[in-house]
């Protein structure tokens, strides 16, 4: 869901830099760590920590663009579609925002077509849309990873990577 569907990263950056107008910040397209905590220097780390741990922080991600007209394209050309999403434990509102995020984005109907897992090998599909670069868990995946581009995957090598720009020459529908 994030990084994929919910735009985290922007919703980092914005929030850093309405909270930290005189701190420096790393601009989206220079990022290069997955997990945006990391590339920031050891003073700066508790203001993002703060930012994707406040409530309200999940339910007020944009949509990525051209996400949810592709969810819905893909879903009304007979794909069965499900939102497979990892919870922040360590934030007690990311779960609950995630649900309403989606009714609020999508509608009633996709909140029944959530999966909520820190393990998402334990996930039997044909493909798995994540940006995540490398996706490890107790079991063998059954699906084929596609790689969600993000500036911080670009030097990852993979089979198949998608953007919502590009997706209909990537997934055979």
């Amino acid at each position: 869901m994030d990084g994929v569907v919910a735009n985290f990263e922007k919703g980092i950056l914005d929030n850093y830099k309405d909270k930290n107008p005189d701190k420096p910040f790393i601009p989206l397209e220079d990022r290069t760590s997955f997990y945006v905590k990391e590339q920031y220097p050891t003073q700066f780390k508790p203001l993002i920590e703060e930012i994707y741990l406040s409530k309200g922080f999940y339910l007020n991600l944009e949509p990525i663009e051209g996400s949810l007209e592709a969810l819905s394209e893909l879903s009304e050309r007979g794909h069965e579609i499900y939102i497979c999403t990892s919870p922040l434990l360590s934030n007690p509102f990311c779960i609950q925002e995630k649900y309403d995020w989606v009714m609020t984005h999508l509608g009633k109907d996709w909140t029944k077509k959530i999966i909520v897992t820190k393990d998402k090998t334990l996930i039997h599909s044909d493909f798995l849309i994540d940006d995540k670069p490398y996706i490890k868990g107790i079991q063998e995946p059954t699906w084929e990873h596609i790689l969600y581009s993000q500036p911080y995957n670009k030097q990852v090598n993979s089979k198949r990577r998608l953007t919502w720009q590009n997706w209909e020459s990537i997934i055979d529908t």
